[in-house]
């Protein structure tokens, strides 16, 4: 009789859309028929700015720093990095990268000429950190570099010079340079920017004339024997939909790999940002509702894109987005840095779950910046290293990397504040290459838990387990002091029964599901 009355009971809360208590049950469809493409890994780029501290005091230190390294590179950030399969790195900026002259950055380091780096605070830069550098932290790393040329103060022959050097076999004047620099074998990057945001700090241009000057300087942007180029423009700053009108029809697919787009979420204003950690809900709605703005964006930024390339050749890179807050109190402004809370790693779930349900055109994103600047996911003091709350949503996302896609279908519910609504939940799947099923759920709201049922549809299932990450508050965060503060843990409020799961999803969480 009790067996009986407890497969009622587990009945009645898989089927009804309230719950003992009458909360609303969330019905979620997860769709695990013929999987139309594959979630690119390289959605889960990062990207690594001559700015502040990120490359300078973060991947390259002192020769003095008690720390272990392969030359000056830090070998602990490049072993967390390796954990979480960084699968590329963009480089050097930015807007740095059109004031960047990569010849300066190159052979004996005391020959070096220095530079001003007139658009982050002024500083000197001594350009000990350059093209082999770099080329080797992404071989430390195994990600795939991916290189930012110079169109703002470039010339056409210096990018074209840049590709040679790097990709050509050798015999050319340039590739024997590389030869003499410590490099036989070419570098073959396959991944190049021909200029950064050139509606603004990379030249300040029109659409139309961008457009113009993209095919000019692609056009030098060569192939070589066993060194094809993926060539990305400039695209679009958030809303600018002309940009990408433009692009598509001036130049279009077939002449470009993908095409741009920048999107910060902040708190507050351009002016007054907000801060990283001591905020009320007011900001906390802000930063989420402006998080969820990237959907719209795609969505409308795709559908023109459509209108010239309706096989989807041309992939959409979100090759800058994040949180950009005011700096932190007693820091150099110029220089970016700001701590890193769980609303913050509440945006990397919820961006990345956009990303995976658009990842037919979203085919590569990198969060702004990788170490010490804006939403990092590796904060450094001297020698030592923390791991932020948004590191460690890379590290549970990592599974869907190369997976198959999986649509999912639900109505969310809303999360409200004053007269604003947000959807409350947000999620993404995908199927891996051993058959299993990996589901990240967000939940925003700061008070509601969800309570959610899963309906796996043409997926065979035997087993649930998942983790995840949330902390007692929405400002709590990783220092110094409590390294481990948020990490990640197991996730014990999911059920499967039926072909259906049953997810308790507690406030202000995300939640990785495995589905065996």
């Amino acid at each position: 009789m009790k067996s009986i009355f407890k497969l009622v009971c587990v009945y009645f809360v898989l089927v009804t859309p309230f719950n003992l208590y009458g909360q609303a049950v969330i019905k979620v469809a997860v769709d695990g028929g013929l999987p139309t493409h594959q979630i690119s890994r390289h959605i889960y780029g990062h990207f690594s700015e001559h700015l502040g501290r990120c490359i300078y005091d973060g991947f390259w230190v002192a020769d003095s720093m008690n720390v272990p390294k392969k030359d000056r590179i830090r070998l602990d950030i490049v072993e967390a990095l390796k954990k979480i399969k960084v699968p590329n790195l963009r480089w050097p900026g930015g807007c740095f990268a059109d004031e960047y002259h990569w010849r300066d950055g190159i052979g004996p380091r005391a020959s070096r000429g220095k530079m001003i780096n007139t658009h982050w605070g002024n500083v000197i830069d001594d350009n000990s950190f350059g093209t082999h550098e770099f080329l080797q932290l992404c071989e430390l790393i195994g990600c795939e570099p991916y290189i930012a040329g110079n169109v703002g103060s470039g010339t056409v022959q210096e990018m074209s010079n840049w590709v040679e050097y790097l990709n050509h076999a050798g015999g050319s004047t340039l590739s024997d340079l590389r030869k003499l620099n410590g490099h036989p074998a070419s570098f073959n990057v396959k991944y190049w920017g021909v200029g950064n945001e050139t509606w603004g700090c990379g030249g300040n241009m029109t659409a139309d004339y961008y457009a113009d000057q993209y095919k000019r300087y692609s056009t030098y942007v060569r192939d070589y024997p066993g060194a094809r180029i993926n060539r990305i423009a400039s695209g679009s700053n958030v809303a600018d939909y002309n940009w990408t009108e433009s692009l598509m029809k001036n130049v279009g697919p077939g002449k470009m790999w993908g095409t741009t787009l920048h999107h910060y979420s902040l708190p507050g204003t351009w002016s007054k940002k907000g801060s990283a950690t001591k905020f009320m809900e007011g900001e906390y709605f802000s930063v989420l509702k402006n998080a969820w703005f990237m959907d719209e964006l795609i969505t409308k930024h795709s559908t023109i894109m459509d209108k010239y390339d309706l096989a989807k050749k041309v992939a959409l890179v979100v090759d800058e987005w994040g949180v950009w807050t005011d700096a932190e109190p007693g820091t150099n402004p110029a220089f970016l840095f700001q701590q890193n809370s769980l609303r913050d790693a509440l945006v990397a779930g919820t961006t990345l779950n956009i990303f995976n349900n658009h990842s037919d055109r979203v085919r590569m994103a990198n969060l702004a910046q990788t170490i010490n600047v804006l939403q990092a996911i590796v904060l450094t003091k001297g020698s030592q290293m923390l791991l932020t709350p948004t590191y460690h949503i890379f590290d549970m996302y990592k599974a869907h990397m190369d997976a198959q896609y999986l649509p999912v279908r639900f109505n969310a519910p809303v999360y409200t504040f004053e007269d604003k609504t947000i959807p409350a939940v947000n999620i993404s799947a995908s199927k891996d290459s051993s058959s299993v099923v990996h589901i990240s759920l967000v939940n925003l709201d700061p008070v509601q838990s969800q309570n959610i049922i899963l309906s796996l549809n043409e997926i065979t299932a035997a087993s649930v387990t998942g983790t995840i990450l949330t902390s007692p508050n929405y400002t709590d965060y990783n220092d110094f002091d409590n390294k481990t503060k948020i990490i990640i843990k197991p996730f014990t409020g999911a059920a499967l029964q039926m072909n259906k799961v049953s997810v308790t999803l507690p406030a202000k969480s995300v939640v990785m599901l495995e589905i065996k």
